[in-house]
C-alpha cells in the first residue's frame, strides 16, 4: 500500500473541507454585510472604519497562526521560535534599509538597500533561521533519541532558539523601537471608509497562501505524506516515506509564512523591535485555539476574528482593557467549545 492509497482516517474530508470554505466564504460576506450596516448607524462610521483596521489586523494574526497551525498539527509540536521569526523578517529588512549590507563596501555596495530588497532579504534570513531550529530540534534529536516528537526537548530547545535569535538581534541592532520606511501610502475611500491598499493586499495575500497551502495538503503528494506524519510517524516511516525531507518541507513553509506576515506587518504599521513578535505570536495562539488546534482555516478565521475583538474593545473600553477583554473571550471559548470553532474530536495531531 502507497502512501496514494492511503489517508489517513482522522484528517478531514473532502465533505469537510467544503463546510470549512463555505464557512468561511459566509463569515467574509457577514462581514461585510455587518460593516456595511454598521456605517449606516448613528456614529457607527467609526466603529465599521475599527472593524476593517481589525480584520486587517487579523490577517497578520491568522498567517502566523497558520505556521504554529501547520507545526502543532503534523508534528504535535509548539514552535516557540515562530515570533522571532516574524521579528526576525522586519528587524533585518530595517537594519538592510539603514545600514546597508554587511561588508558592502568591499564589493562595491554602499548605503541602505532598497525598501523591497531589504523585506525579501528579510524573509529569506527568517527561513534560513527555520531550517537551523529544524536541524537542531528536529533531526540532531531524532536521530540520537528516537522519535524526537514525542519528547518535550524539541520544545525546550525551540525556546531556546527564541533567546539566542532575540538577543543577536538586540545586540546587532539594539533594543530600541525604530522607524521603518514606509515605501508607500495609498487609501481607498468607500462610503466615507478609508481601507489601506498595503492592507487589504496583506488580507487578499493570506487568504491566497492558505487556500494554496489547502490545495497542497489535499492534492499533491507531498501533502499526502504530510498528513500520514500528523496520523503516525511510525507507520509514514514503512510506507516509505521520507520523514526528515518532510519535517523540513513543514519548517521552511513555517519560515515562509512568518517571514511573509513579518513583511506585511513592516510594511503596514512602520514599527519594528526586537520584541515585536512577542505580541503577535501570543496572540496567533490564541487565534490557532479559538479556530481549532489542525484547522488551517480555522486558524484564519480565528485571526480575522481576534483582529475584530482587539480593535472594537480598543475602541469601547480603552488600552487597558483590551488584553482583558481577548483573553477573557478565548477562556470562555475554550470552556464553552474546547476543540475551537472548527475543530473535530481530536485535538492537534493528524488534523491537518
Amino acid at each position: 500500500m502507497t502512501t496514494q492509497d492511503r489517508t489517513p482516517p482522522a484528517v478531514t474530508s473532502g465533505a469537510e473541507l467544503r463546510r470549512s470554505l463555505l464557512l468561511s466564504v459566509v463569515f467574509g460576506g457577514a462581514a461585510v454585510i455587518l460593516i456595511s450596516f454598521v456605517s449606516f448607524l448613528p456614529g457607527g462610521r467609526l466603529i465599521a472604519q475599527q472593524m476593517i483596521s481589525g480584520l486587517m489586523l487579523g490577517a497578520i494574526f491568522a498567517t502566523v497562526a497558520v505556521a504554529f497551525t501547520l507545526t502543532v498539527g503534523v508534528l504535535n509540536f509548539l514552535n516557540f521560535t515562530i515570533p522571532t521569526l516574524f521579528m526576525l523578517t522586519g528587524m533585518i529588512a530595517w537594519g538592510l534599509s539603514r545600514f546597508g549590507l554587511p561588508f558592502g563596501s568591499s564589493i562595491g555596495l554602499t548605503g541602505g538597500v532598497h525598501w523591497l530588497i531589504a523585506l525579501l532579504i528579510g524573509i529569506v534570513a527568517a527561513v534560513i533561521a527555520s531550517l537551523i531550529v529544524e536541524r537542531f530540534t528536529f533531526r540532531y534529536l531524532k536521530t540520537r533519541y528516537g522519535d524526537a516528537t514525542e519528547h518535550a526537548i524539541p520544545l525546550v530547545s525551540s525556546l531556546g532558539f527564541l533567546l539566542i535569535f532575540e538577543y543577536l538581534v538586540l545586540i546587532a541592532l539594539g533594543s530600541e523601537q525604530q522607524r521603518f520606511p514606509t515605501p508607500f501610502r495609498a487609501d481607498l475611500h468607500i462610503a466615507g471608509l478609508v481601507i489601506g491598499l498595503a492592507q487589504l493586499a496583506s488580507l487578499l495575500l493570506s487568504l491566497a497562501i492558505v487556500a494554496g497551502l489547502t490545495v497542497i495538503l489535499k492534492s499533491t503528494h507531498i501533502g499526502r505524506a504530510l498528513r500520514a506524519i500528523a496520523e503516525s510517524p511510525d507507520t509514514s516511516v514503512l510506507l516509505g516515506i521520507d520523514v526528515v525531507r518532510i519535517v523540513q518541507a513543514v519548517f521552511l513553509l513555517t519560515g515562509v509564512l512568518c517571514g511573509i506576515a513579518g513583511a506585511l506587518f513592516t510594511i503596514n504599521y512602520g514599527d519594528v523591535s526586537p520584541y515585536m513578535g512577542d505580541q503577535v505570536g501570543t496572540k496567533a495562539i490564541a487565534a490557532m485555539v479559538l479556530g481549532g488546534l489542525g484547522s488551517i482555516w480555522g486558524a484564519i478565521v480565528g485571526g480575522l476574528l481576534l483582529g475584530l475583538i482587539e480593535t472594537l474593545s480598543l475602541h469601547f473600553f480603552g488600552g487597558e482593557a483590551v488584553q482583558m477583554v481577548v483573553w477573557g473571550i478565548l477562556l470562555v471559548v475554550i470552556i464553552v467549545r474546547p476543540q475551537g470553532l472548527f475543530g473535530g474530536s481530536r485535538l492537534g495531531k493528524g488534523r491537518v
